[in-house]
């Protein structure tokens, strides 16, 4: 079983990471070529580019500028730790043991624009670049043509070790990246659902969170069976098999 997950906006690089054990991601090539072609972008080209504010464009400007490898515990935090948003905090890898994070290690996929595909003890210095931004590298119009190839092969080369199914934990953005007819095993994206007004709706903020629940769920219980996915019950969701169909598996709750 091997899952993948979309990567945060929001970043933490100020509290101390809870584990001593990293390693450095597969696409550091790849990821200093974009990161030389974003250097050139200034302040205002970021923010247009990217749709934030001039403070937000300011910032990533100067992570851009400090980007530089190699990468050490110095210099650097483990991607599952520098992630921040709703998916992360869903996850809570602040609390994992070192057993958990074996597991993680071998099961858990990050999706970037930035740096392709992580795992969650890669090392990553700060960085903001969406994998939907209209932004070409290398001869290629965006960031899905300069991956696409890199990422599945990297991910049927996981796949390989692990088994399947592939668990699609990951936004349609960042999904998109992945060349799923030439992804060798089943795929199952499950979606999680919150009754709201007498109907089941996919709000984003819990649906975030959830994901990175169900992550947890799969690290902790070491899960390979992809059946017994259907017993996640964190925060009160359970598997709806009315509303489920095929390979999309759905998980609602009902407050």
């Amino acid at each position: 079983m091997l899952v993948l997950l979309s990567p945060a906006k929001s970043l933490d690089f100020d509290s101390n990471p809870i584990t001593e054990h990293y390693s450095q991601a597969a696409f550091l090539k790849e990821a200093r070529l974009i990161n030389k072609s974003l250097k050139k972008l200034s302040p205002k080209d970021l923010s247009s580019l990217m749709g934030i504010s001039a403070k937000l464009g300011e910032l990533n400007f100067e992570r851009n500028q400090m980007w530089k490898t190699p990468f050490k515990p110095e210099n650097a935090k483990q991607a599952v730790l520098a992630f921040a948003g709703d998916v992360y905090q869903g996850m809570d890898a602040g609390t994992f043991s070192e057993a958990d994070f074996d597991v993680a290690q071998q099961t858990i996929r990050i999706l970037s624009g930035l740096y392709g595909v992580l795992r969650p003890l890669d090392l990553i210095q700060a960085y903001r670049l969406e994998m939907g931004t209209k932004w070409g590298v290398d001869g290629y119009d965006n960031l899905y043509g300069f991956w696409q190839e890199k990422v599945t092969k990297a991910i049927n080369d996981d796949l390989k070790k692990t088994g399947g199914p592939l668990i699609n934990l990951a936004s349609n953005e960042y999904f998109k990246v992945v060349d799923s007819k030439k992804i060798k095993a089943e795929i199952i994206s499950p979606a999680f659902k919150d009754l709201k007004d007498g109907q089941y709706k996919m709000i984003s903020f819990y649906a975030k969170k959830a994901r990175g629940l169900m992550s947890r769920f799969i690290v902790q219980n070491k899960l390979s069976d992809p059946e017994d996915l259907k017993a996640f019950d964190l925060d009160d969701y359970y598997f709806n098999n009315e509303l489920s169909k095929g390979k999309n598996w759905v998980f609602t709750r009902d407050h």
